[in-house]
């Protein structure tokens, strides 16, 4: 792992970016010490419209509205 100065990570953001995007990470330092790292995002899959349907059906099983319809929701603070 690279470990560059807070003056050159200003300096250079954009090459440090290229860097971290081909898979390095850097440690930024400030006077000699840790202070942030640079690292490439954790891959993750995305996530299918239809995924994210059922997830939502799933979320929403057993919630109820105490009793209230939409409508009463829709014209609370309508009066």
């Amino acid at each position: 792992m690279r470990s560059v100065g807070a003056f050159e990570a200003k300096t250079h953001l954009a090459a440090l970016l290229d860097a971290v995007s081909a898979g390095e990470q850097i440690t930024i330092t400030r006077h000699g010490r840790p202070v942030a790292r640079l690292v490439p995002p954790a891959a993750e899959p995305p996530t299918s419209v239809i995924d994210t349907i059922t997830r939502l059906r799933q979320f929403s099983q057993g919630q109820t509205l105490g009793g209230l319809t939409i409508a009463d929701l829709r014209d609370q603070n309508r009066r």
